[in-house]
């Protein structure tokens, strides 16, 4: 299944991909904090850690390049509730809208699988990431103990059912 918007093509995760969904995360994690050994599980894992789960993983081609990635990571069962997490867009591919691509896919999939809601971490100073995800439709959120030192916001998006 793919989405496309414009020479922007969305596509499912396959095994070829591993290394492009750790080399974007990296990139940017490195960049503005250091990768802690929970990035490393996800990076390193995410057939186990994510897929099998019950959790999916997207891509954002360009040029058929990989430009963006993000994973839904399954946190509940009953209800169905999912993190939004790991969403990285190269340098160089900013601001063609990718972020929101690669999100409102993810939203939609969930939407499609009757998930009640989706949450999210991330630290303010990355406003820009913010923006995005308020756009995406989601909510500030009282944080709680999170598996990332760097996490100090959160932010949840209930799906209508």
């Amino acid at each position: 299944m793919s989405d496309s918007n414009n020479e922007v093509i969305i596509v499912e995760y396959e095994s070829g991909y591993q290394k492009d969904f750790r080399r974007l995360n990296e990139e940017w994690i490195s960049k503005f904090f250091k990768m802690e050994a929970s990035d490393y599980k996800a990076l390193d894992h995410p057939q186990e850690y994510i897929l099998d789960k019950g959790g999916r993983i997207v891509f954002a081609l360009l040029n058929n390049e990989v430009v963006g990635t993000c994973a839904l990571i399954k946190s509940s069962a009953e209800p169905l509730i999912f993190e939004l997490a790991k969403m990285a867009v190269s340098p160089k591919a900013q601001g063609k809208k990718i972020g929101y691509l690669i999100g409102d896919a993810l939203i939609d999939r969930a939407e499609k699988m009757n998930a009640k809601e989706i949450f999210l971490e991330t630290n303010s100073s990355l406003v820009p990431a913010i923006k995005l995800y308020e756009k995406l439709g989601f909510k500030h959120v009282p944080t709680v103990d999170s598996p990332y030192e760097r996490c100090d916001t959160r932010m949840l998006l209930k799906l209508d059912q």
